[in-house]
């Protein structure tokens, strides 16, 4: 296995200690004398490098494998809802936002299996970049927040959970703009319609 292929495997293993850390209830909020919410931005944050990392690093290396191609877009996914379905379960998101987003995610991911059994790729959209790119920001300072949305009244955590639920509310709008680009995109090239 390539170095960028066990960073993707990497990610995936990440996906249930971030949940554990995040959804267990800790005594004092502390984990080795450190507050889970740190810990959970930690292993969030490590997650979304490695997502950055293995694409580059297989580019640079030139070792793009279908393996890889078929589970970096697994891993981030897995990823991203684990996060946003523990931030639901912590209140500090609300669940039909995280529902829209997912369910972009899941139709895309569809299209995406389609496209790939005719030997076709459909690019990524510049749109589909900043969707990512705001649910990371989003997810990190929401999980800071930590200690749900009505116990968020001192700055910095007031300021987190405003920047955080803005750049929620970009990804939901981004995700479903870029979901129906990308549906254009593949039906025009997959000569299909639903």
């Amino acid at each position: 296995m390539n170095l960028p292929n066990a960073l993707t495997v990497g990610r995936i293993f990440l996906v249930p200690l971030l949940v554990v850390v995040l959804l267990t209830k800790f005594e004092g909020r502390l984990i080795f004398g450190v507050r889970k919410e740190l810990i959970g931005a930690a292993i969030f944050g490590l997650g979304s490098l490695t997502d950055v990392l293995d694409g580059y690093l297989a580019r640079r290396r030139k070792q793009i494998t279908t393996l890889g191609q078929l589970m970096d877009p697994l891993a981030d996914k897995l990823l991203i809802t684990a996060a946003l379905v523990s931030l639901v379960q912590m209140d500090l998101a609300p669940a039909w936002m995280v529902a829209v987003i997912l369910g972009r995610e899941f139709a895309v991911t569809v299209l995406r299996s389609i496209a790939h059994a005719r030997g076709m790729v459909i690019p990524a959209s510049p749109l589909g970049k900043i969707k990512m790119a705001s649910e990371v920001v989003a997810i990190l300072l929401l999980i800071l927040v930590g200690s749900g949305v009505g116990a968020v009244r001192e700055p910095p955590l007031r300021e987190f959970f405003v920047i955080g639920t803005i750049a929620l509310w970009i990804a939901m709008v981004t995700a479903t703009i870029s979901g129906v680009d990308y549906y254009r995109r593949a039906s025009r090239e997959l000569g299909f319609r639903l």
